[in-house]
């Protein structure tokens, strides 16, 4: 095990996260010098991610109870956690100030932000610095004053410039490889003594997008190196559109002919022409395309499978969910998985085992994420009751048997449109008004205004 607590390590979450699963660190590569085979030299980025594994024996109580709920839930009042708060959020917590033991994944990122130079390895680790996206992404795009916790260190500020500058070469690269952006918004309450007083709209900041940028190449380095080594995985894996035609509909709208067969490459382009030619409708259009994209599903990988399922909406071939083994059993399986090959043991899974996991996860993700919609619509409904006859704007989200179903922008919450739904589909723009709520049955309904 590598002793790397000396490096300024530091961490990025949301403001009130306490399970840190993972830190980063870079630093900028001489050209030509020994530890690059880059020209530019590039910058080396290391990920550590908390060594649940070996702080979660499988088979034991806590795997056991960690296997059958496969991730942690979160609602607006109150979290589930896959694992015991004195694991998550301590002892396998990358908390500020303390030693930790972590599985790093290193890789190299080139001025074009292609990667190379991968290697995993056991290290222990020092985060020197607990940061939120709140405060870092303004202070990346020069909107706020320092934040006092940088403002103190000019080592953090250099740090957090070149993992910023490595994560949007990164961004760049794959954007031009057909990977798709989108730019989501999210709901946040605010509560003030115990009461729900209104809905907050929270964007995707500078900061989120380096820590899904730097994160997206741990998941591609250690899905790789399984592949590369012949062992099977879980993947992560979005397929092709499950409703690619209506997807072309929507853009023959905005005057763009997309082909007849899913192509990430032409559907991105068109998103990043209307974001620019139109931004202030973009979010509808983006959040249309999302929805009729489908969810996103574990399958197995086996070792000897040369052309693997991709992800589609990040324009991957390997990628496999690795870096928050703190709140998804998926992880903390590939981590289990990836210390095997370290050690050169064999896998502590067989084909059939992971297939199995591989399912549970995918049901249990189904259901946690209708019970974290349920307390997000029940936190929205006590919100809007007193806006009974407001007008909103939004997009439907959602056209079936089942009912129809639409997204306001302001706040952003969902509801299902109960009056003058006929006709409608996934991608429509509409303007609605506030029927009724009920937080109790998690109900907000809408009609055609």
């Amino acid at each position: 095990m590598r002793d790397l607590r000396e490096l300024y390590w530091s961490s990025i979450d949301n403001d009130t996260s306490r399970d840190l699963d993972q830190a980063e660190w870079a630093e900028r590569l001489t050209a030509g010098g020994p530890d690059s085979s880059s020209k530019d030299g590039g910058i080396r980025v290391r990920v550590a991610v908390a060594n649940v594994a070996a702080a979660v024996g499988k088979g034991s109580p806590i795997d056991i109870h960690a296997s059958e709920q496969t991730k942690t839930v979160y609602t607006a009042t109150r979290n589930f956690p896959m694992l015991p708060n004195q694991l998550s959020t301590d002892l396998t917590s990358l908390n500020q100030n303390e030693d930790r033991a972590a599985v790093v994944t290193e890789y190299v990122v080139d001025a074009q932000g292609g990667l190379s130079g991968h290697s995993i390895y056991r290290a222990m680790v020092h985060n020197r610095a607990q940061l939120a996206y709140s405060r870092v992404g303004p202070w990346l795009e020069g909107k706020n004053p320092l934040d006092l916790k940088i403002a103190g260190s000019a080592e953090l500020q250099a740090q957090l410039r070149l993992q910023d500058e490595a994560a949007q070469a990164m961004r760049a690269h794959r954007v031009a490889d057909g990977a798709l952006e989108f730019h989501r918004m999210e709901a946040d309450p605010l509560v003030v003594d115990g009461q729900i007083k209104a809905i907050h709209e929270v964007a995707h900041n500078r900061a989120t997008e380096l820590i899904e940028e730097l994160m997206i190449g741990a998941n591609e380095t250690m899905a790789e190196t399984l592949r590369n080594a012949g062992r099977s995985c879980i993947r992560r894996i979005v397929r092709s559109p499950e409703r690619w035609d209506r997807i072309v509909e929507l853009a023959e709208r905005y005057g763009t002919k997309l082909p007849g067969e899913a192509d990430s490459g032409a559907l991105n382009l068109f998103l990043q022409a209307q974001r620019k030619k139109d931004p202030v409708h973009y979010p509808d259009l983006s959040l249309a395309v999302i929805k009729l994209m489908g969810p996103g599903e574990y399958v197995v990988i086996e070792g000897n499978d040369k052309e693997p399922l991709g992800h589609f909406g990040l324009a991957a071939r390997d990628y496999a969910h690795s870096t928050a083994p703190n709140r998804r059993f998926a992880d903390l399986v590939t981590q289990r998985l990836i210390e095997a090959m370290i050690d050169g043991m064999p896998a502590p899974y067989t084909d059939a085992e992971l297939r199995s996991i591989a399912v549970r996860c995918n049901v249990q993700e189904r259901a946690g994420h209708k019970v974290e919609r349920t307390m997000q619509k029940r936190v929205a409904a006590v919100a809007l009751e007193d806006e009974i006859g407001r007008k909103f704007r939004g997009v439907v989200t959602g056209a079936s048997e089942k009912g129809t179903y639409v997204r306001v922008f302001d706040p952003p919450v969902e509801g299902r449109v109960i009056k003058g739904e006929k006709g409608l589909d996934v991608g429509d723009t509409v303007d609605v008004k506030l029927l009724h709520t009920n937080p109790q049955m998690a109900f907000i309904d809408f009609g055609r205004a």
